[in-house]
């Protein structure tokens, strides 16, 4: 007994299984005790991660859908409200304001109750208008510029007032409708979202300092026209569709002589254009006109780049365990591709 205890002692171990041979033990086991094998497990594991991707695409292409459908939907109530406005103040132009000389103050055009009598339609559409800009402008961020916005995304932390601009700001800064520097370009330096940083005489007083730019700052002045250093700049982007309503209804309140410090811009010391002759009603009309043009192209730009942000990925993104590992590095398997800069 001890001879053999001795004996299988010094016998030497069997070799360790290698990973074949414990596959093929774990799949006897399994077609034995389960009825499956290792195969079908492997199946069931890509078929569970086709179905997963397929769910997933079909939930991108939903949303895709829903964004699409709602950007376009704000494009056109917020075109149509406007336009409606534009051409019912085009066909008032010739009988009610045709005769008017320029006045002292340019940007005032005196309408009244009496006046408005025979333009009921107009009525309407102002006050529609009237009540809807803030709202427009809110629809406008919410679905033209978050969806449109390669690099936003919406599970991020977001300041709540990143985008201070407002219609109340508008005003309290003075926004001239009929500068030249304050009509919607698309052109020259992006604005990049940072700082622009305190009020100075070059920053205020001269716009076009270092060349063209598609965004617009605004300075608060106190009432003699100096500039007030204790307020922050605010910059008017016209990358946004969000701004360019916010601008066109503040302009359409301006050019109907509502109550805005507008109305004193053009006397204003220091202030770029001051020296330019009162713009007749017809050429603020024309600026409105322009306005709501380059909102309306914006938009439509706007709109291809939803579509692009949506479009389809590639194969090598369907297949399973590459896209995850493609995931580690690279979002570009995501419905949202890596952020593409402005050019």
């Amino acid at each position: 007994m001890e001879q053999s205890q001795d004996a299988a002692r010094t016998q030497p171990p069997a070799d360790t299984p290698s990973a074949w041979q414990r596959i093929q033990s774990w799949d006897s086991r399994l077609s034995v005790t389960k009825g499956l094998t290792a195969v079908t497990l492997l199946t069931g594991l890509l078929g569970g991660s086709f179905q997963y991707m397929s769910s997933y695409e079909q939930k991108v292409g939903e949303q895709a859908k829903a964004d699409m459908d709602m950007a376009t939907k704000t494009f056109l109530d917020i075109s149509e409200a406007f336009a409606e406005v534009q051409t019912q103040q085009e066909n008032m132009l010739p009988g009610q304001f045709g005769s008017l000389k320029a006045q002292a103050n340019p940007a005032f055009m005196p309408v009244d109750e009496k006046t408005l009598e025979p333009f009921s339609d107009y009525r309407k559409a102002r006050a529609s208008l009237r009540r809807n800009g803030t709202i427009f402008a809110r629809k406008a961020e919410i679905y033209i510029d978050w969806p449109s916005d390669m690099g936003r995304d919406a599970a991020a932390e977001h300041t709540l007032d990143q985008d201070p601009l407002t219609a109340s700001l508008l005003t309290k800064y003075n926004f001239d409708c009929e500068a030249e520097a304050n009509q919607p370009q698309f052109k020259g330096a992006i604005y990049n979202g940072g700082d622009p940083g305190r009020p100075s005489e070059d920053l205020c007083n001269d716009p076009t300092a270092d060349g063209l730019k598609a965004y617009v700052n605004l300075c608060a002045r106190h009432a003699d026209g100096t500039i007030d250093p204790l307020q922050k700049v605010v910059t008017v982007n016209w990358w946004s569709a969000k701004h360019h309503v916010l601008v066109m209804h503040h302009c359409f309140e301006a050019l109907r002589g509502q109550s805005t410090t507008l109305a004193s811009s053009s006397d204003t010391p220091n202030r770029p254009e001051t020296t330019r002759p009162p713009a007749s009603s017809e050429q603020r009309l024309q600026l409105q006109a322009r306005r709501l043009d380059a909102f309306m192209t914006l938009t439509m730009a706007q709109l291809d780049r939803i579509r692009v942000r949506y479009r389809p990925t590639g194969f090598v993104c369907h297949v399973p365990l590459v896209r995850g590992a493609i995931g580690y590095f690279s979002n570009q398997c995501l419905p949202i591709p890596a952020k593409n800069e402005r050019t």
